[in-house]
């Protein structure tokens, strides 16, 4: 039987390693699929989104308000930050109102940190003096004074205190508390809808077989994630992944695609995105 190529873009970090454990080595039946894994940081997935370019992706929630129209969410794959997520860490102390005349490093203007960053100031991204840095290179940002506030995603979420910077806001925990403890949804896996429907259905069982395979493995899932685990030993990075691969991820659930509504629903009636489109999961 011949097999289908499809291209899967997704991050080289340690929870979507872990994600994509089973698929990537071949250790999950994929019968009449093939993948392509490409890695790529968010924003540039964000932004190969709005042009179609990829079968599936790894998305920022923020993104799938400009490329609803062309993707479809699939139902298991979410990065959800349940009382935790994307944080603002400076030098010293930086109260909201301060922060908001900073010079802010952020990891890109796609992604659902600085979409909740927005959110949490009220500020739309043009009363903001951001600058777009590679999320690996944001700590070196603050402590070089190239920003004063830097908005840290992935894992470095629990290594900035070994950078002697401090953290001015969780904007998950944040997030949760204004909204009767709903998770911040951060990202999500997206699928085209030029693929048949059918396809698109045993694809996204394929996503969630690999995702329970790697939660079934734990100790060789996050072995493998180890690769893409800067500055963190296996612990933390089992950590890491635990915050960011968990029952959110096997299922969005109701309270998970409310959160998603809640979310982009604040975003647009604050200005900061156009619609808030209907969501579309494959079923």
């Amino acid at each position: 039987m011949s097999e289908r190529m499809f291209t899967l873009g997704h991050s080289p970090d340690p929870d979507d390693a872990f994600m994509f454990y089973g698929l990537a080595k071949g250790l999950i039946p994929t019968p009449g699929y093939r993948f392509e894994h490409i890695l790529e940081d968010i924003q540039t997935l964000n932004e190969r989104a709005t042009r179609g370019e990829l079968d599936i992706s790894a998305i920022s929630i923020h993104a799938y308000a400009y490329v609803a129209d062309t993707y479809a969410l699939l139902p298991s794959g979410a990065s959800m930050g349940d009382g935790y997520g994307p944080m603002l860490v400076a030098k010293r102390p930086v109260g909201r109102n301060d922060i908001a005349a900073c010079r802010i490093a952020v990891p890109g203007t796609m992604t659902s940190a600085f979409l909740a960053l927005q959110l949490w100031l009220e500020r739309r991204a043009d009363q903001l003096s951001c600058v777009v840095v590679p999320f690996d290179r944001i700590f070196a940002a603050v402590k070089e004074d190239r920003a004063d506030v830097g908005l840290i995603i992935h894992e470095g979420q629990l290594t900035w205190d070994k950078e002697g910077l401090v953290v001015c806001q969780d904007l998950g925990a944040w997030w949760k508390r204004e909204n009767t403890g709903l998770p911040l949804p951060l990202g999500g896996n997206v699928i085209h809808k030029r693929i048949p429907a059918e396809d698109r259905c045993r694809i996204a069982d394929i996503v969630r077989t690999s995702i329970q395979f790697s939660l079934d493995h734990r100790a060789e899932a996050v072995g493998h994630a180890l690769q893409y685990a800067r500055d963190m030993g296996r612990d933390l990075a089992d950590q890491f992944v635990g915050m960011y691969v968990n029952h959110w991820t096997l299922d969005y659930g109701d309270p998970g695609r409310e959160a998603i509504r809640r979310f982009l629903a604040a975003a647009q009636a604050r200005g900061l995105i156009p619609k808030s489109p209907p969501l579309e999961f494959v079923n």
